[in-house]
C-alpha cells in the first residue's frame, strides 16, 4: 500500500476528531464511592510560616484540643502557593505520629526530649538537664572570652576582641532574632560573624 505523506495526516487526524467526539457523545454513569469520615472535622486552623529555611512557605496547622492533628501547605500563600519540601511536610512528625496499626495519634517515640552530652573521651551520651546545660554553656563561653579576649593589637590600636569565638547564624531566624544575637555578639568581642544563607 503506497500511502502519502499527506494522506497519513489525514488518516491520523481523521482518527484524532473520530476518537475525541466519542467522547463528548457517551454518557458515562456517576461512580459513587462511600469515604470514611474525615478526621480534621471540628478542628482550629491557623495559618504560620515554615521555620526551616529563609524561604518563608506558608502552612496551614489544624489544631484540636491543643494538639496539632494536621500541618499541610498553605494553598494562598504567595511564595509556596500550598506545596511544601519534603522537611517542611515533615514538621508535623517532630512531636506526632500516627501509629500505623491503631490510626491514632501519639507523641513520636523517636523524638529527643532531654538535652544530650557527651564528655570529652568519652563515648556514651548522657541525658541532662536543661538548666545544667544553658549553665555550662555560659560557663565555656566566659572562659573562653577570657582566656582569649584582646584589648589592643600589635600596633597599640584598641580592638576589644575574641578571636576564639564564632557565630553562625541560621536563616529559620527572624529579624529580631538576629538582632539580639547580633547584639549578644558584638558585646562579647566576637568578630567572626556569619549567616548561613551567604555561605
Amino acid at each position: 500500500m503506497n500511502v502519502t505523506r499527506r494522506g497519513f495526516l489525514k488518516v491520523t487526524g481523521a482518527a484524532f476528531a473520530t476518537s475525541f467526539m466519542y467522547e463528548f457523545a457517551g454518557t458515562s454513569t456517576a461512580l459513587a464511592v462511600e469515604a470514611p469520615e474525615w478526621r480534621l472535622t471540628n478542628v482550629t486552623e491557623t495559618p504560620s510560616i515554615c521555620c526551616y529555611c529563609s524561604v518563608g512557605c506558608g502552612s496551614i496547622n489544624s489544631v484540636i484540643d491543643g494538639e496539632l492533628v494536621n500541618l499541610e501547605g498553605d494553598p494562598d500563600h504567595p511564595i509556596n502557593r500550598g506545596s511544601l519540601c519534603s522537611k517542611g511536610s515533615a514538621q508535623f512528625n517532630i512531636r506526632n505520629v500516627y501509629d500505623p496499626e491503631t490510626g491514632k495519634l501519639e507523641l513520636n517515640p523517636f523524638r529527643v526530649t532531654t538535652v544530650k552530652y557527651r564528655a570529652a573521651g568519652s563515648s556514651e551520651w548522657e541525658d541532662k538537664e536543661w538548666d545544667w546545660a544553658i549553665t555550662e554553656i555560659a560557663k565555656r563561653v566566659k572562659k573562653t572570652r577570657d582566656d582569649s579576649f584582646e584589648t589592643t593589637d600589635e600596633n597599640g590600636v584598641t580592638v576589644n576582641r575574641s578571636e576564639a569565638i564564632g557565630f553562625l547564624g541560621g536563616a529559620a531566624l527572624d529579624d529580631e532574632e538576629c538582632y539580639i544575637i547580633q547584639k549578644l555578639a558584638r558585646a562579647l568581642g566576637v568578630t567572626f560573624i556569619e549567616h548561613q544563607a551567604r555561605i
